[in-house]
């Protein structure tokens, strides 16, 4: 019965060790092609916030790390800079609504040089399917509703949902999640208005700048 035991044992040993080994393979030989469809992905969703008329340059080599608390964290997040002919034209943040109804919401928000907001997009989320999910383009257009608007001291109040009294629909039996979005919009694009030139001056230092 040892004997067995001690067969059954070196068998599980190994098996471990070729399962391990044949996921470290599978990793090295599929990491350019998985970076690849980040970068395309990346480069997707840039290109429907910052739109093509309004730059000429790849968008996520041209990437600084900016850090805030009006970002929603304390870790440092990507602001890609959009040029013509070399010249600023708008910026597109990442930004993270840490009070979603299911845990951290990421959104990109593009804005352009005159403070307009030219594209929103939520990068990731954990919101409840059939509710909160809402705030995906795959789901429903909502968050284009902030195309074309801006941040200032003027409109400052009205960027709430509905509910609170705002311009922004909020969704039956889900509030917490457009409220959250709305508010993490609104600091970033405040954020950028009061930080671009700082953000431009920086280092191109994320994004594979630096390939």
């Amino acid at each position: 019965m040892l004997n067995a035991i001690k067969k059954n044992g070196l068998t599980l040993a190994l098996f471990a060790c070729a399962s391990t080994g044949l996921v470290a393979l599978t990793q090295y030989l599929t990491k350019d092609q998985i970076k690849q469809q980040e970068q395309a992905q990346l480069l997707s969703v840039l290109n429907q916030v910052i739109p093509h008329d309004l730059h000429d340059n790849e968008l996520y080599r041209a990437c600084t790390l900016v850090s805030s608390p009006e970002l929603g964290t304390d870790a440092s997040m990507p602001a890609y800079i959009a040029t013509i002919d070399g010249k600023p034209s708008a910026i597109a943040i990442e930004a993270i609504a840490p009070d979603g109804y299911n845990g951290a919401i990421k959104i990109i928000v593009g804005i352009q040089d005159n403070g307009t907001i030219t594209g929103t997009r939520v990068l990731s989320h954990q919101e409840t399917p059939g509710l909160g999910d809402k705030i995906d383009l795959r789901v429903t257009d909502w968050i284009l509703s902030f195309t074309g608007k801006s941040v200032n001291d003027e409109n400052i109040s009205a960027w709430k949902v509905r509910k609170d009294g705002g311009q922004f629909d909020q969704f039956t039996g889900a509030t917490i999640t457009p409220r959250a979005v709305v508010k993490a919009v609104k600091q970033a694009v405040t954020y950028v208005n009061q930080n671009k030139e700082s953000i431009l001056a920086q280092p191109r230092n994320c994004g594979g700048s630096n390939d």
